[in-house]
């Protein structure tokens, strides 16, 4: 056997169901197996805080568990690990009862995707001030590989804040819907709710539109917006890249 092939027999039996054949016949091999399953629900526990807060510890791990059986790492990064875990709370039957958790999940996971994304230096606002206004109407303004957005139809952001810091949920929570941005600015991650013109501005930049383009589609959307103020909002947070 070659050792291409023996690392691949080795993967493969890792991720069986528990039936011994071939590696998997050693004593010791069981080690192996029980070190990579408390990795992956360690690194989900981790990469999943606010999820784990709002079910409790044992709750999550033993979900957790189940999730690792069916989708183990495909990256060395654990950091990276458990990519589609909001898919499957969604057809979790045990989370059927708490609606919210799914998008709760979503807004941990794009915090993690913010925190191991690429770096860029941002665009500041001096060279926006410095700028002829009639050229600027051409820009396209390149959205940070950092920058990500979200809108729920729950409070996400709501319950999801306060569950990222260990705290309770205020019982006096609003059931209306609500989007976030979500930027990484020296060096730490920001999530802070965002409206529908914020969301709408952004993903016009992300589609390639002139700045011009960008804020008649959200200004014909949105009337009255104040693109300025949204504008220096976006580039303050780190929304957009330099280049």
């Amino acid at each position: 056997m070659t050792s291409a092939s023996f690392q691949q027999t080795f993967a493969e039996a890792l991720r069986a169901d528990g039936s011994r054949t071939g590696v998997s016949d050693h004593p010791a091999f069981a080690v192996y197996r029980n070190t990579v399953m408390r990795g992956c629900i360690d690194a989900l526990e981790a990469n999943y805080p606010a999820v784990s807060c709002l079910v409790g510890r044992d709750w999550f791990r033993s979900a957790a568990a189940i999730f690792a059986s069916e989708e183990p790492p495909r990256d060395a990064r654990l950091v990276a690990y458990g990519e589609r875990f909001a898919d499957f709370l969604a057809r979790f039957a045990p989370a059927s009862e708490l609606p919210y958790l799914p998008d709760v999940a979503r807004i941990d996971r794009l915090w993690t995707e913010s925190y191991i994304a690429a770096d860029a230096p941002h665009l500041d606002l001096e060279p926006l001030r410095q700028a002829d206004p009639t050229a600027m109407t051409s820009w396209r303004l390149t959205i940070h590989p950092a920058t990500r957005t979200f809108a729920s139809d729950l409070p996400a952001f709501s319950i999801w804040s306060p569950s990222r810091a260990g705290e309770a949920v205020d019982g006096g929570l609003v059931w209306e819907p609500e989007a976030v941005l979500v930027t990484r600015r020296d060096h730490g991650v920001r999530v802070t709710p965002a409206s529908p013109a914020v969301l709408s501005l952004v993903h016009a930049c992300e589609a390639g539109l002139s700045l011009a383009d960008a804020i008649r589609t959200t200004t014909d959307a949105y009337p009255g917006t104040r693109i300025d103020l949204l504008v220096a909002l976006l580039v303050e947070a780190g929304a957009f890249a330099s280049s």
